[in-house]
């Protein structure tokens, strides 16, 4: 393996360790690829190689992969960690102390939808904090294209329907 494969991993080692929430394959592309770092297949063969070593696990939400560091990639990166240069690592934390309100709404606010065994669609909403649920909401809609819509809107929404819930109800 090269060295050059070999860095590209620690990042991304390194940036899911410095966050308490899993980063999509598309937030970890942002960074990796506005920076010229490498290309998009060379990171995609990293993010597999990780995977298939057990270092991150890769969880599948309807069209996001969320990637989350093992205890075994915490443990190798604590070995390896200063063969990023810190100039690296001073953007990554730059990057991430910037966008880490947008990354973790990302997360926190996930939705997802799914056929039910009637031939509906089920679009499951949440909103997470930390390891809490404070919304957990599922509607059922007659079509996909509508499921779709919800789940597309939901991350816009959820604070107001939250707000509106919570005042409604209280």
């Amino acid at each position: 393996m090269s060295e050059t494969q070999t860095l590209y991993k620690l990042i991304i080692l390194y940036m899911l360790n410095r966050v308490s929430f899993p980063l999509s394959n598309a937030q970890l592309s942002e960074f990796i690829l506005d920076r010229e770092y490498t290309d998009y297949f060379t990171l995609q063969q990293a993010l597999f190689e990780l995977t298939d070593s057990s270092l991150i696990r890769q969880e599948k939400r309807h069209n996001t992969t969320l990637c989350h560091i093992t205890e075994e990639g915490r443990t190798t990166l604590t070995y390896f960690e200063n063969k990023i240069s810190s100039a690296i690592r001073e953007d990554i934390d730059t990057f991430l102390s910037e966008h880490k309100y947008k990354l973790r709404n990302e997360h926190s606010t996930p939705a997802d939808y799914y056929q039910t065994p009637a031939g509906e669609y089920a679009a499951r909403c949440r909103v997470l904090e930390r390891d809490s649920t404070l919304v957990d909401l599922t509607l059922t809609v007659p079509t996909e294209e509508q499921a779709k819509a919800i789940c597309g809107h939901w991350r816009d929404k959820s604070k107001e329907i939250y707000a509106t819930l919570i005042q409604s109800l209280l």
